[in-house]
């Protein structure tokens, strides 16, 4: 997916929200254990109900790999059925890869040839020869951690040197091996007010924002200091949205917090 097709779908849907499909099959509704598939059938509906008020899934797949070779099918199965049926919203494979050349080189054929994702979380630890792999694919996103919404945030990503912080050093460094039309940057909700200094170095790029809803993050904070004039913003809601019910009527409840939320975010974007 091209960058003008995200901003075209942003514009579109008056949206900028991402649906973080963190599928744990010990939450989900206990009506759907006797269906053939759980995992995928909650998936489905949770896809279905929401796709018009959204512009990305984000799959963790740490959630789908923990459940070994029928984890693997369901995430491949999910980013099929999205593909398939939405093709204007964006796969973002959260798998936070990163190692040297050669094996992030087979994350990216993994990744974007076989399961088609659109784009995947990277890890920048291991520096410029880690993300080049990714980065050669035609349409294709690299979304670099850079400022996270954990707390152990804290540990590394504000060590600062000649007055610049390391999340500061990585979004400069990132940028000069490509642009903005290949490149985003995991910013977390919670740190929204830091936003407002990202922009100053990263103007043009999307940002990937984590942390709204259950961990404390508002839409309202984050479009303050992180819209630009093509939007610039993928603000993620997990499990607000998937989790808002674990009755039979639970993608009817992940429907209408979808909707609030992209209410929110039409608000913000009436002077785009």
């Amino acid at each position: 997916m091209t960058y003008e097709q995200l901003f075209y779908n942003i514009k579109k849907k008056q949206s900028y929200l991402c649906v973080g499909l963190d599928t744990d099959i010990n939450k989900i509704p206990e009506h759907l254990l006797k269906t053939k598939n759980p995992v995928l059938e909650f998936n489905k509906q949770i896809i279905d109900a929401t796709q018009q008020y959204t512009v990305a899934y984000k799959p963790n797949t740490a959630f789908y790999e923990s459940m070994g070779t029928k984890g693997w099918e369901n995430l491949h199965l999910t980013i099929k059925y999205i593909k398939d049926k939405y093709p204007d919203i964006l796969v973002i494979a959260d798998a936070k890869r990163g190692d040297i050349g050669n094996t992030s080189k087979m994350y990216a054929d993994a990744f974007f040839n076989k399961l088609n994702a659109d784009a995947i979380t990277v890890a920048p630890y291991m520096g410029e020869d880690s993300i080049k792999p990714f980065l050669e694919y035609n349409n294709k996103w690299v979304i670099v951690l850079a400022l996270t919404s954990n707390k152990g945030a804290f540990d590394f990503q504000f060590i600062k040197e000649n007055n610049e912080t390391l999340f500061e050093k990585i979004i400069k460094k990132c940028n000069s091996w490509s642009n903005y039309k290949k490149i985003m940057f995991v910013i977390g909700a919670t740190k929204a007010s830091k936003l407002k200094n990202i922009r100053e170095i990263a103007p043009d790029n999307f940002l990937l924002v984590p942390g709204v809803g259950a961990q404390g993050g508002t839409i309202e904070e984050v479009a303050e200091y992180g819209l630009n004039k093509n939007c610039g913003l993928i603000v993620n809601s997990s499990r607000g949205i998937i989790y808002a019910d674990n009755t039979t009527n639970f993608a009817n409840s992940a429907k209408e917090n979808a909707f609030i939320l992209q209410q929110k975010m039409k608000q913000t974007l009436k002077n785009l």
